[in-house]
């Protein structure tokens, strides 16, 4: 059988997705994409869906991010709308609630991967970067303060295990002495002053 034309070939688009969930959670490639193919169902239908022809093309999602991961998804070039829609609707990927972020768009996998997929493991010359643990000073209902495990997140942002399940604080939510304790990555600040 002999190849299709290049002007017959279908054209494709790479969006570059951040991840973010729960720091206990893990979430695997299949799921992700079982996830991604239920979402553009519901929303465009199984038409819609086959024309805008969603796949995960990489994925990565590490436990010790603290809940962070990138994933790269193909769409065809015409439906790239549909696609940002489709995955605006994942709420959720194997019972986990997931906050999915579309960084940008672009023509190849390696342009993708270079702009647009971060890399949430830190560095490994400071220990206490995104996805490090450490402890931190709550208040508790009797007025006491008790110390709680909190996982450190880019922007300033921190996890903290309560007994019912994590909550979102930052930096500023802890306290002034909190910020030596988690040294977090700046360059993801959304302050325009911190460059």
């Amino acid at each position: 059988m002999r190849a299709l034309p290049k002007h017959l070939r279908p054209r494709w688009r790479y969006f570059g997705v951040e991840i973010e969930t729960r720091p206990d959670a893990r979430i695997d490639r299949r799921a992700f994409q079982a996830a991604l193919w239920d979402a553009a169902r519901g929303l465009l239908g199984d038409p819609g869906s086959a024309d805008c022809d969603l796949t995960v093309v990489r994925f990565r999602f590490d436990r010790e991010t603290g809940g962070m991961g990138t994933a790269i998804v193909r769409v065809r070039r015409k439906e790239i709308s549909r696609g940002r829609a489709a995955l605006a609707c994942v709420r959720a990927v194997d019972g986990q609630p997931v906050g999915l972020a579309i960084r940008g768009t672009s023509g190849t996998i390696r342009a993708c991967a270079d702009k647009h997929c971060r890399d949430h493991r830190g560095r490994s010359d400071t220990p206490s970067g995104p996805g490090a643990e450490r402890s931190v000073r709550l208040p508790a209902a009797d007025g006491s303060t008790t110390d709680r495990p909190a996982v450190g997140k880019p922007g300033g942002r921190v996890d903290v295990r309560t007994d019912e399940g994590f909550v979102g604080a930052t930096i500023l939510d802890l306290g002034p002495d909190s910020d030596s304790k988690f040294d977090l990555d700046s360059e993801s600040s959304s302050d325009p002053d911190s460059e």
